[in-house]
């Protein structure tokens, strides 16, 4: 495959404007990027110097297969109508990837590392990257270009955002042995670092300032940047309370994950238990 080539491809038949028919090469085109995403060998992202970045090129060509696909029905006991660009992926024995039975699905153009198991019901949307050993948990959700890593555990009801448009924006980023837990939410291009854990119910936005309490500092998202979990960081849900006018007299306070600790030995100890899930 040649990228630069497919990319160039790609970019020529996005820029049609809408309306205008498209070129008759430009679904071969988007069958080639998503079936280079389905073997790893293109990403939605990329991570360079510790710093993940969008490849533009490659949304596009995703919005692109939109564009050129056509309602169509597709799978077997459930039956779902869809582009046909982007039917549910087909797993095999010797893809090394466990499907539970129970309503799971994963869309066309998602990478899955082998080694990766999904519990029912879960969903994996186009252009996500799963590394190998990663649980994905029931009722779970991999949005749209979402970067997971190794040995990560997305717990059940974890919603881990997708960005697709613009095609630019920061992708939500969960790096490798990562545990995120149940009904946690990760959103907007927040990056968590290598080894973090969220505690059940953590959310995570670009508004949503994180307080650190052992380096006594407050972690924001800014116009540049993405909001940052740093490398072993246990973030549990907290509150503050409102410090002014009727919001303080009436007691309320606003969500403020908290960072409580960095993991350590006693923290290891306590996610065992996710090596024998696997």
């Amino acid at each position: 495959m040649n990228v630069e080539e497919l990319s160039e491809r790609i970019e020529r038949y996005a820029g049609t404007a809408s309306g205008h028919p498209l070129p008759p090469d430009a679904s071969s085109a988007v069958d080639e990027l998503l079936d280079a995403l389905e073997r790893g060998e293109l990403r939605a992202a990329s991570c360079v110097g510790g710093e993940w970045r969008a490849v533009p090129w490659v949304k596009r060509g995703i919005l692109l297969g939109f564009r050129v696909g056509k309602l169509a029905e597709s799978g077997d006991t459930l039956r779902f109508v869809d582009k046909d660009t982007y039917p549910p992926r087909r797993f095999h024995v010797a893809d090394n990837v466990r499907i539970v039975p129970g309503g799971s699905s994963v869309r066309r153009g998602a990478f899955v590392a082998a080694g990766v198991v999904c519990m029912p019901p879960m969903y994996v949307n186009v252009g996500a990257h799963i590394g190998g050993g990663t649980m994905i948990d029931s009722h779970a959700l991999v949005g749209s270009c979402a970067q997971i890593g190794e040995r990560v555990h997305v717990s059940a009801a974890a919603q881990i955002g997708g960005v697709l448009e613009p095609v630019n924006a920061a992708p939500v980023v969960i790096e490798d042995d990562v545990l995120v837990g149940g009904n946690c939410g990760v959103y907007e291009g927040t990056i968590v670092r290598r080894g973090a854990v969220l505690a059940a119910g953590a959310v995570l936005t670009r508004g949503t300032p994180v307080f650190d309490l052992v380096r006594e500092t407050i972690y924001r998202a800014s116009p540049e940047r993405p909001l940052e979990i740093p490398e072993n960081a246990v973030v549990v849900p907290g509150a503050r309370a409102v410090a002014s006018g009727w919001g303080a007299a009436q007691h309320l306070s606003l969500q403020a994950p908290i960072i409580v600790k960095y993991r350590d030995e006693k923290t290891d100890l306590a996610t065992t238990l996710e090596s024998w899930l696997r």
